[in-house]
């Protein structure tokens, strides 16, 4: 998706400070997202960048520009200038990454998907800003599709004839060439495909006049010497030996241009921020310069890349990214050279691409035009299209209508346990700890007289050794509604004092008649977490409760068990829970997506409480999630504290006679798999955790637009094959590799990107639609379409 980022930078100086205005949107249309923040004062900045750039500006490079004063200082290297550029680079993104400008770099990350095209426009009036590299900006490594421009805060969209010829129009100023090279840079012109190239070599000021006036161009290209004077910031282009020239010197020759069609100026030469400020007046939409001076090969290679990458389909922001970043295969030799080229951008005009700029529709001879134009042949595309398009709608509409009343969610939810299956399985959890409570055990606490399957002694003991290990959190998944033996005081302690233990109730539901379950009397609020669990109309745990609003409950909790633990732990490491100005969770760069009545292949289900899909971490089964112990073998002392410090401890039984087991998408020799109540629990933590800090994918789904696309699309292929495939047996051949298709398509969209996309409806809608199609046009009794 093509994406345009706008950061508006108010009228202050690094001294001072800047307001920042983030503002986000699709092309074509106004910005969604509009955020403020502050880039803090800083002025430390730009002398860093001085620094480096009287190193840089010192080194011995052939083609030195004409027009900077020359350096008196013995000559620097190459390691100094790379190693001033490593002090200015790391002090430009700790200014980027102060308290007052994470609101906007949150923002970014939180609407921005690496997957998108993104322009990135800067708005500044302030000289220094624009002299900064911003490409640097460590956020935008993330972004692979993204360039970031300079713009003028003042713009206005200029009156315009486009002209749109067979060839582009280019005028190519080939300037004082003293020290340089300037036959390359023709060289390069030259091999561009579909271009009308006029050269000017050395010009004189009035013939360069002349060309702007008499014809309309497209691309204007000046290689030679340039420089900006740094009191006016004004820049100068050296035309021949002897002449000099400003934009405003030519200011009403540019204006022609652009009002004839001017889109596009490269200056290939040196430090040319001051030309761009210069031209900004003038409303051309896209100038490319070289901040600062540039040797003569990293201008070539520059243009090299850049028209090649830009004159295959590229956009020219890519096109711009790549050729820099291309660059700093010569930074062994010219330090920074990736630094050098910026986009500067009129914020009214949108980038137009290489075949934009001229006519690439093929003129058709007369015979072609004779064949295109056959009657007969138009009306049988026409009927045959307008049978295709209305019976794939139709499919479409039963397919979603049939699914909207929730018919196809169990067949949906069986296909998506499939995909889980398939998937290959993952490493065990490494931060999480089981001690498992077996049948065993219960058998051993009898003389204890257990009121469950722990006894208050066992648990006594169970907690004091755990403590003594420093784990980060333990939970305590066993209901304990009843206070402790008067005769066990030191329970009654732990219970009421550990700052790191979780204890569990059960939050009751009168609408579901389901009971609750009350906490232990001795724990406080903020240490429990409910267990309830939600179950589909087959009893399988999907989904993962995160929090609810407990109404008149004995369990008076807001949070799971698994958020409570997982909460506690991700403090330790540096993450806090936030919410969006949504409301969405945000655990670090995660934000959470809570399920709603109809999302994915889920139809009018209760969304109550805060939801998500539960992503099961087999490993390679469902039970090895992490390590277990039983409860006799642990206070035996079997296990060393070295496996219990800093994780998360889970105290659950496994024994089967508490009957605490459900049932789970995943299959165990052809039946259903289940597990132990405690298991499910340290599923859901790591989910949680893995999420937070490994960037695990959470299960998501699309919106429904994309669902309604992706569902019409197969329903459309499904017509289409119909019609071109005529005989049933390719047919069903067809159709049937085109389902083989879809099935890899949704497993290696669930295995890279954890996304659950409509399987059974694309199904029904590419089978549906071949088969009625293929019977309507075999019953139609219109000859043409055979």
């Amino acid at each position: 998706m093509n994406k345009l980022v706008v950061l508006k930078l108010g009228e202050e100086t690094l001294k001072t400070g800047f307001p920042v205005t983030l503002q986000i949107g699709e092309e074509y249309t106004r910005p969604s997202v509009e955020i403020t923040g502050n880039l803090p004062a800083y002025p430390e900045i730009i002398y860093h960048y001085r620094y480096w750039q009287t190193i840089y500006r010192n080194l011995k490079l052939a083609s030195r520009p004409i027009g900077l004063p020359k350096q008196t200082l013995a000559a620097n290297t190459i390691e100094e200038c790379q190693q001033a550029a490593n002090i200015f680079n790391t002090h430009f993104n700790n200014w980027l990454a102060a308290d007052s400008f994470r609101p906007i770099r949150e923002k970014f990350l939180e609407k921005l998907s690496p997957e998108d095209s993104i322009r990135i426009l800067l708005q500044t009036e302030d000289f220094q800003i624009q002299q900064l590299p911003w490409q640097l900006w460590d956020l935008l490594e993330q972004y692979p599709k993204a360039e970031i421009a300079l713009s003028s805060s003042v713009y206005e969209q200029a009156d315009r004839k486009a002209y749109i010829g067979e060839k582009i129009k280019i005028l190519a100023i080939l300037g004082n060439s003293q020290g340089i090279d300037t036959k390359t840079d023709r060289a390069i012109l030259e091999r561009l495909p579909n271009v009308d190239i006029t050269f000017l070599v050395e010009p004189e000021r009035q013939e360069i006049n002349d060309r702007f006036w008499e014809q309309h161009w497209q691309i204007l290209f000046f290689a030679g010497h340039s420089s900006t004077q740094e009191l006016k910031n004004a820049g100068k282009i050296y035309i021949n030996q002897t002449e000099s020239l400003t934009i405003t010197q030519l200011k009403y020759a540019l204006k022609k241009a652009v009002a004839r069609g001017l889109q596009l100026a490269i200056f290939n030469s040196c430090d040319g921020l001051g030309l761009a400020r210069e031209f900004a007046p003038l409303q051309i939409p896209q100038i490319i310069v070289m901040r600062e001076p540039v040797p003569d090969k990293v201008a070539h290679q520059f243009s090299k890349y850049f028209l090649q990458a830009y004159s295959q389909g590229t956009s020219c922001y890519l096109a711009v990214r790549e050729a820099r970043e291309r660059l700093q295969g010569v930074e062994s030799q010219y330090p920074c050279a990736s630094w050098l080229p910026v986009i500067c951008q009129n914020p009214a005009e949108v980038p137009l691409i290489w075949q934009e700029l001229y006519n690439s529709k093929p003129i058709l001879n007369s015979t072609q035009v004779l064949v295109k134009f056959t009657p007969n042949k138009k009306k049988i595309n026409l009927f045959s299209f307008s049978a295709i398009l209305i019976v794939s709608t139709l499919m479409f509409g039963l397919v979603m209508g049939t699914r909207y009343f929730g018919f196809l969610q169990s067949l949906e939810l069986k296909a998506f346990d499939r995909l889980l299956q398939l998937r290959p399985s993952e490493k065990p959890d490494p931060r999480l700890l089981i001690v498992a409570i077996t049948e065993e055990d219960v058998r051993n606490q009898q003389s204890e007289k257990p009121r469950g399957s722990l006894s208050d002694k066992s648990l006594a003991r169970l907690l004091t050794q755990l403590e003594q290990a420093r784990p980060a959190v333990i939970g305590l998944d066993i209901y304990r509604d009843y206070p402790v033996d008067e005769e066990d005081s030191e329970l009654d302690k732990l219970l009421k004092n550990s700052s790191s233990l979780v204890s569990v109730c059960k939050v009751s539901n009168p609408r579901a008649g389901i009971s609750g379950v009350a906490p232990p009397p001795e724990v406080s609020k903020n240490n429990l977490g409910f267990s309830n669990i939600l179950l589909d109309s087959d009893n399988v745990v999907r989904r993962h409760y995160l929090a609810l609003t407990p109404l008149a409950s004995v369990c008076n909790t807001s949070y799971s068990l698994s958020v409570q633990l997982a909460l506690r732990y991700l403090y330790n490491q540096g993450i806090e829970l936030k919410f969006t100005s949504e409301g969405a969770w945000q655990l670090g760069k995660l934000t959470f997506k809570p399920l709603e009545s109809h999302t994915g292949g889920y139809q009018g289900i209760d969304a109550l409480g805060h939801q998500i899909l539960l992503n099961y971490r087999a490993s390679p089964s469902l039970e090895a999630i992490a390590p277990q112990i039983s409860l006799g073998d642990f206070l035996a002392g079997k296990l060393n504290d070295s496996a219990i410090k800093d994780r998360i401890v889970l105290i659950g039984t496994t024994a089967e006679s508490f009957r605490d087991y459900s049932l789970t998408p995943y299959t165990d020799n052809g039946k259903p798999k289940i597990i132990p109540g405690v298991v499910l629990q340290a599923q859901m933590v790591s989910q949680l955790i893995n999420a937070a800090m490994d960037r695990r994918p959470l299960l998501q789904t699309w919106s429904i637009w994309y669902e309604i696309f992706w569902i019409w699309s197969w329903s459309l292929i499904g017509s289409l094959l119909a019609w071109y495939l005529r005989q049933p047996n390719y047919l069903i051949i067809g159709v049937g590799g085109v389902l083989l298709i879809l099935s890899g398509a949704s497993l290696i969209l669930l295995i890279i990107f954890a996304l659950w996309i409509p399987l059974v409806p694309a199904f029904l809608a590419v089978s549906g639609s071949a088969i009625c199609t293929a019977v309507f046009l075999a019953n139609s009794k219109n000859p043409k379409l055979s």
